[in-house]
């Protein structure tokens, strides 16, 4: 059984206990983003939250973003602050059963946010929603993995033993612009599929 469920993140967003929500883009996600060409590619962001990468990327003149939460309510939330995204690519429901393929999946604080039995599960769904030589790029956190938790931690050596069966694994290197409470906790990854 997860008990990190609907009802779980449901209560978090609820009870407005959502440390993982910083307000704006996570630097290092921003500046990935600001150096990609292509407005045409397809972006999926898995349990988006408040998705400010997503509202980057729109104001950015990306035309193809897909974001998915479990929860409806920071749906709602993004929908409100930004009318101008379309309805049909705010997914609620739960990423294992979503079905679709992109050229590019952001990850951010979606993959800590997991209970870490399903963490290989999340490996395989990734590179399932992949086209080939599409990428997984974002931030995992680097701090020893304990029962407490969310956020659970891992560290570099646990990554590259559970991403390398599905990815080659281009860059997973500390992360020099992190926010300043995250600085030496978060490595920065490029996977290819």
């Amino acid at each position: 059984m997860n008990k990190f469920n609907r009802s779980f993140w449901k209560e978090r967003y609820k009870n407005q206990t959502t440390g993982w929500d910083i307000g704006y883009p996570s630097t290092p996600i921003q500046n990935y983003i600001e150096q990609l060409t292509d407005k045409e590619i397809s972006i999926l962001i898995p349990g988006c939250g408040n998705s400010y990468e997503a509202e980057f990327l729109h104001d950015s003149g990306f035309k193809n973003i897909t974001i998915l939460d479990i929860v409806e309510n920071p749906l709602k939330n993004f929908s409100k602050r930004v009318p101008s995204f379309p309805k049909e690519h705010l997914i609620h429901a739960n990423f294992f059963n979503h079905q679709k393929k992109y050229d590019l999946i952001l990850e951010q604080t979606f993959f800590c946010a997991l209970e870490p039995k399903f963490r290989k599960d999340y490996a395989k769904k990734m590179h399932e929603l992949l086209h080939k030589k599409g990428k997984l790029v974002g931030l995992l956190f680097d701090f020893p993995l304990t029962a407490k938790g969310p956020p659970f931690g891992g560290t570099k050596d646990e990554y590259i033993k559970l991403f390398s069966t599905y990815f080659k694994l281009k860059t997973l290197e500390k992360s020099h612009n992190s926010i300043e409470d995250r600085m030496g906790k978060e490595l920065f990854i490029i996977f290819e599929s």
